[in-house]
């Protein structure tokens, strides 16, 4: 799992920027990941599954945001993380 830091001095848009679009949906997709891989170990963790499927649709929601605000910078978002387009 990458530092919180890392990822937050990777996506940023300026320097003082911790709380932008890109740097939320990125640091929500490293936890996605995480947790995803725990899930997989347990598979009755059903509680862990809520949290994972809450943080889905929160990344959702951002993307969609910056989908309609910045199409150029939501395309290079999801190419650069690597997940799939928002319907």
């Amino acid at each position: 799992m990458e530092n919180k830091s890392e990822i937050i001095a990777k996506f940023k848009q300026s320097e003082n920027d911790t709380g932008s679009v890109q740097v939320q949906v990125a640091l929500l997709t490293e936890r996605i990941n995480h947790l995803t891989e725990h899930l997989k170990k347990n598979p009755k963790d059903n509680h862990s599954r809520r949290g994972l499927l809450q943080m889905v649709g929160k990344r959702k929601g951002f993307l969609q945001y910056l989908k309609d605000k910045d199409i150029e910078a939501y395309r290079k978002l999801i190419k650069e993380l690597n997940i799939r387009e928002v319907k």
